[in-house]
């Protein structure tokens, strides 16, 4: 027997020694390979093969334990450490479910051996290394805790009495597990909460042991770093305070609140106290912040309010106050920004708490507070400035707080920073404040900073207006202070001066920014003080008199005529009390329509120079608009004014002109007499009318070729900047298609019912009992109506091979889009002083794209206006839809997708919305029919181009279609494809179907701002129109193969959209017929091939599989084809699918709850669910679920416990 036996040690013995020696020479081979993989020096082809022998080691070699164990050995480099560590986390990660249970107590044994002994320490080791061996841990906790190691928070508390490394390593555990299990969720559902519910039992102890070794190393480190002797020991503990505070940030978010108050609210003191320390005071500002930040109960909340206390507040103002005056270091300014949020938190729980239910008062250190905030809204950052300001507004608006002297009292305060803070400076380029250099740290570029400050400024316009709304006197004195000091200030240009003309400014000189800011402010307070003052309160005398400096105040630079023109229009409503100054207004105004810097200057006019004449423009129309029964008593002056600025031709641009016709058109709809106003529109449009309809424009509007040659793009031009012969007869057609435009959007009949009766504009009632109205306008409009259609149809032809073809040399892309189109399109940013410095158009080229640019669009607005403006005068127009399709709708084909957009937006949809339904048969159908099949058509060809490209890796015509080209391309379809499922679910859907859906996807690429669960509220139905196009085959077809086929295109908006408000409610109108089961499984199938598409977008996958659903639901009892499509399905499960239709198609059996059905289908169309790329060739990770734990009475963790209860197949795997 002892010889057998020892026959068999020395046996064992050879094996072992056998496997050691295999160890050994696969640990040779693995260092030399990790050694090449991270050579730079290495070729690519021996960096693969390196690369596939790690990998294919670590996937197949049945010795990987013992091969990771000896090169994680810290004898070995840390890359080669790194490598072992990650070798085992494979083998924990993908093999444990299959390992024997020796094998996981030696591996788990070892790891633990690791944190103790197999470490460097704390200052040496490499943060990777402690990483790689926190996250082996995590995930054996992930697979065997509590269950089978209910010694596991013993072990860890045991490893942290060893030293600083260990320490830290813990901390590092412990936070990895909780970000796993509640922040990141990375397990399964059973697992998870087994997981979390034992965590939650064992916080008072896992709290308890994070805040005393962060108080127990805090308090070495304190000791320890004045001793110079004893600094490395200074920094272990240190770095072991760091790790504290990092745990617990992770933990704070979610543990109950009676955990972070415990101890009368130790750890909110200890974090306070940790403020001032250099070393560790971001970490415990992160720490506050999230606790400070906490939702829950109001009376959980309560123990916050600590956080005003005279102790609190000392240490948070004594450290913005160290921390800001040590100048711009980045730390430092990391932990103002936090220390910032801090307060914006405590402000949002102080708003939160006072004035409920619960009885908490307001703090006595209110005041204190508050002028620790208006620190942070006066510092020199721009971020920290604009951080503070949506706490302001919640304070401004309190019911409580708003009453509050205190907060009254820093009205003036606030509003003082404001008139600073909204001065548009700290550009990171330059260096003329000092908020410049801390735009730096923030934004990339000037670019960056300009957007954000828009923003910012808009926001700050919100809030000023709340505090003038508590204290409007106040800012209306401010803000007539400033108007005064800057109508009296030199005009500074600074160092760069406009390029419109010597001595202006130009959008960065001092003097502009200043007039700039102020005239914000004054319009923010103005604007707030007539909201809020009684009519007899309103300070009418000073009002009066500062819009007398304003108006006699004369100034040559356009920016800052700019700015007076806004003040003018803020002060315009004290000219309600004193009309006699309305002429001195109408007088600044127009002499600012014809502003020019150079009079008579042959240079083309710069944006600065366009915007004030338009500015002046659109004064003028919003002062006739808002107060038109101000300004009428003066409509003779105001007329012949007009008419004289219109006599000279060249005076004004044709929007100039067309704008002060509007005004006047404006004003003549308050004659609210129908033929005194109808002669008056008669007589303004009789030079448009003689133009308009003379035969020469008749020929030119009906004839391409002799479009093209009176306008003159078929020209080849000497001097493109200054030579432009054809300019006068560009300006003839624009003026008239402007004056229809302004005619048609203008002139309306009265609002209210009897006066409308009374001035002979109401000509009957409806069969519904609604009145019809006449407008004034229609007669003259419908009379040039002919030539408009001409010249849509001729505008489309152009768009033919033949006719680009005849385009002059200079002109050959004068139907190409704007420069500004295209970057508005790609999203890239205008330069900055680009948009006020340069000329409107540079060229004769960039004119006359303009020109064409804009005569197409405002065809398509007066037809879009038309429909609403003159009603069943226009839509009973003799064969209106045969003269729209041969015009409009003509040469579609040829026309380019950034044309087809806004004709969509601007004319069909209008059209059709306010169409009444007497007119559907003979109008709205006829039309929409064909364009609805040239539509589908139309995209489904786009997106085949697309999807074909996107499939070609090289394709040898790149350097034709150069990227950026390819991409603005791509973004034109998607926006197309946009347009055209709005304009069908306009048409299709009842609006109040929609109502609650659109705030799923507001803006369109932020796919993870989707909800996931999205379904059609039961109220979506077809509109009136919707049923009577899908009465009508051809257009039936069209809707609803377009709908269908459009879930698989790669817009995930417009597939959201679509499948939410249109693909049910179209599909339920055609369920009750008699569908083919060809047709029935296509719609299904393109269901689940846009999950294919879009599955990997959260919000795209709830609403296509809630609509696949539907239609298995009500299709499948009687379409057994739809079986066969869910048989298609890869990895389905057949015996589930059975039992899921067994339970459908059993009307006797009872209903399973909603959500489980829907969960069940789910989980049978999985496998055509699309994920994002990085998932797609992922390993998966298998977790296996443990016994449960959920128990009546709560488990203690005691492993003699877990076996008592859940008997012996319990025994603890990881015994210590």
């Amino acid at each position: 027997m002892a010889a057998a036996a020892a026959v068999a040690a020395a046996a064992a013995a050879m094996a072992a020694a056998m496997v050691g020696e295999q160890v050994n020479s696969l640990c040779e081979q693995l260092v030399k390979a990790v050694t090449v993989i991270m050579d730079p020096a290495s070729t690519q082809r021996y960096r693969l093969e390196a690369l596939k022998f790690c990998e294919e080691f670590k996937e197949k070699c049945p010795i990987c334990v013992p091969c990771g164990l000896k090169l994680a050995e810290k004898t070995q480099t840390a890359i080669v450490r790194h490598f072992g560590l990650q070798i085992l986390e494979h083998v924990v990660k993908f093999r444990w479910n299959n390992m024997p249970r020796l094998e996981k107590v030696y591996l788990k044994n070892n790891v633990m051996g690791l944190i103790s002994s197999g470490t460097q320490s704390i200052l040496e080791e490499e943060s990777h290394i402690k990483d790689v061996l926190s996250r082996i841990v995590v995930e054996m906790i992930k697979r065997e805790w509590p269950q089978h190691w209910p010694d596991m928070l013993k072990e860890l508390d045991t490893l942290s009495k060893q030293g600083e490394t260990q320490t830290e390593l813990v901390m590092f555990i412990l936070l990895r597990l909780a970000e796993d299990v509640v922040t990141f969720q990375t397990l399964p559902t059973q697992r998870r909460r087994d997981i979390q519910q034992t965590l939650t039992q064992n916080m008072e102890k896992i709290f308890s042991f994070l805040l005393s070794t962060l108080q127990q190393n805090v308090n070495k480190y304190r000791r320890m770093k004045t001793d110079l002797t004893q600094e490395p020991k200074a920094q272990a503990n240190c770095r072991v305070g760091i790790a504290a505070l990092n745990t617990l940030a992770g933990y704070i978010d979610w543990v109950a609140l009676s955990h972070i108050t415990a101890d009368n609210c130790k750890l909110l003191e200890m974090l306070c106290l940790l403020l001032n320390e250099p070393e560790l005071q971001i970490g415990a500002a992160e720490c506050l912040l999230i606790a400070v930040s906490r939702k829950g109960k109001l009376e959980d909340r309560k123990p916050l309010m600590v956080l005003f206390g005279d102790v609190a507040m000392h240490y948070i103002l004594s450290a913005a106050q160290t921390a800001d005056g040590e100048g711009l270091v980045e730390k430092h300014y990391v932990f103002l920004k936090r220390l910032c949020q801090v307060l914006c938190a405590l402000g949002s729980q102080l708003c939160a708490l006072l004035g409920s239910d619960s009885d908490v008062e307001t703090p006595p250190n209110l005041g204190k507070y508050l002028d620790s905030f208006l620190a942070f809204t006066t510092h020199p950052s721009q971020f920290l400035r604009s951080s503070t300001q949506i706490t302001w507004g919640a304070l401004f608006r309190h019911e409580v707080l708003s009453r509050d002297p205190l907060l009254l009292g820093m009205i003036p305060k606030y509003l003082r920073a404001s008139m600073t803070n909204l001065v548009k400076v700290g550009f990171p380029s330059k260096s003329d404040s000092p908020s410049c250099e801390y735009s730096r740290f923030d934004f990339d570029s000037d670019e960056d900073f300009n957007a954000f400050f828009n923003s910012f400024r808009a926001q700050q316009g919100e809030v000023m207006r709340m505090a003038c709304r508590l204290d409007p006197r106040t800012g209306f004195q401010m803000a007539g202070e400033w108007l005064k000091y800057q109508l009296t200030t030199p005009v500074d240009t600074g160092p760069m001066n406009s390029k419109t003309g010597e001595g202006l400014c130009s959008i960065f000189s001092p003097s502009f920014v200043q007039w700039d800011a102020m005239t914000f402010f004054s319009e923010s307070v103005i604007s707030q003080m007539f909201r809020t003052l009684d009519k007899d309160e309103i300070p009418v005398n000073d009002g009066i008199d500062l819009l007398q400096l304003v108006l006699n105040f004369e100034t040559k630079d356009p920016l800052i005529l700019s700015c007076v023109l806004t003040n003018v229009s803020a002060l315009f409503p004290f000219v309600t009390y004193r009309p006699e100054y309305l002429p001195q207004v109408l007088s600044k105004l127009f002499a600012s329509v014809t502003f020019e810097v150079i009079e008579e200057s042959k240079a083309p006019r710069t944006r600065a120079v366009k915007n004030v004449r338009r500015h002046a423009c659109s004064s003028i129309i919003k002062m006739c608009r808002d107060y038109p029964q101000l300004v009428l008593p003066n409509f003779e002056v105001l007329y012949n004014h007009v008419k004289q600025l219109l006599s000279n031709e060249l005076l004004l641009t044709q929007m100039e002109k067309c704008a002060l016709m509007e005004a006047l058109v404006l004003i003549s709809n308050q004659f609210k007499d129908y033929e005194r106003q109808k002669a008056f529109l008669e007589e303004l449009m009789a030079p448009v009318a003689g133009l308009w309809l003379s035969p020469e424009m008749q020929r030119v509007l009906s004839d391409p070729e002799a479009f093209i040659s009176y306008v003159g793009a078929d020209n080849k031009i000497a001097d493109p900047v200054l030579e432009d012969p054809s300019g006068l007869n560009r300006s003839r057609i624009s003026f008239c298609v402007y004056t229809i435009l302004g005619v048609v959007k203008r002139a309306r009949w009265p609002a209210v019912p009897e006066e409308a009766k009374a001035g002979g504009f109401l000509v009957g009632y409806m069969p519904s009992g609604s009145p019809i109205y006449r407008n004034p306008c229609t007669e003259q409009v419908l009379k040039l109506l002919d030539n408009l259609l001409a010249l849509i149809r001729t505008h489309n032809n152009l768009y033919m091979p033949e006719m680009v073809a005849r385009l002059g040399e200079t002109f050959a892309k004068a139907l190409d889009m704007l420069e500004v189109e295209k970057n508005a399109i790609l999203g890239l940013p205008q330069p900055l002083l680009e948009l006020y410095d340069s000329p409107v158009y540079k060229t004769v080229l960039e004119r006359m794209q303009g020109f064409f640019c804009t005569l197409y669009d405002n065809c398509f607005h007066i037809l879009g206006n038309a429909g609403p403006s003159m009603q069943q005068d226009f839509y009973t127009v003799e064969g209106l839809a045969t003269q729209l399709l041969s015009s409009a709708f003509i040469n579609l084909n040829n026309i380019p997708d950034y044309r087809l957009r806004p004709m969509l937006r601007v004319f069909v949809k209008p059209l059709v919305l306010f169409c009444p339904s007497e007119y559907y048969e003979t109008l709205v159908c006829p039309m929409l029919g064909p364009l609805f099949t040239y539509l589908h058509m139309r995209l489904s060809q786009k997106w085949q181009v697309i999807n074909q490209r996107s499939m070609l890796c090289e394709d040898d015509a790149a350097d034709d279609n150069p990227e950026s080209q390819e991409m603005l391309e791509e973004q034109l379809v998607r926006l197309l494809t946009r347009e055209v499922m709005d304009l069908i679910t306009v048409c299709c859907v009842s609006k109040k179907g929609v109502e609650h859906n659109t705030a799923v996807a507001v803006d369109g690429d932020d796919d993870e701002a989707m909800a996931t669960e999205v379904t059609p509220p039961a109220s979506a139905e077809l509109t009136e129109l919707g049923k009577c196009l899908m009465t009508q085959e051809d257009v039936c077809t069209a809707l609803l193969i377009t709908a269908y086929t459009s879930l698989s295109w790669k817009d995930t908006l417009s597939c959201q959209r679509t499948t939410t408000q249109l693909c049910w409610p179209l599909l339920k109108q055609v369920l009750q017929g008699n569908l083919l089961p060809d047709a029935v499984s296509w719609f299904f199938a393109s269901v689940l091939k846009g999950l294919q598409t879009h599955g990997q977008h959260n919000g795209c996958m709830g609403a296509l599989v809630n609509l696949a659903f539907q239609i298995y639901e009500a299709l499948r009892p009687r379409y057994t084809e739809l079986k066969a499509v869910m048989e298609q399905i890869p990895d389905i499960q057949r015996d589930s699918l059975e039992q899921f239709d067994s339970k459908l198609l059993n009307p006797t059996l009872q209903k399973v709850a909603d959500k489980r059905r829907k969960d069940h289908f789910k989980r049978l169309i999985t496998g055509c669910i699309g994920k994002p790329l990085g998932e797609q060739f992922r390993k998966e990770v298998h977790i296996r679920n443990l016994p449960s734990l959920f128990k009546k009475v709560k488990p203690s963790l005691e492993p003699d416990v877990i076996e008592n209860e859940e008997g012996e197949n319990l025994t603890a795997l990881f015994e210590s």
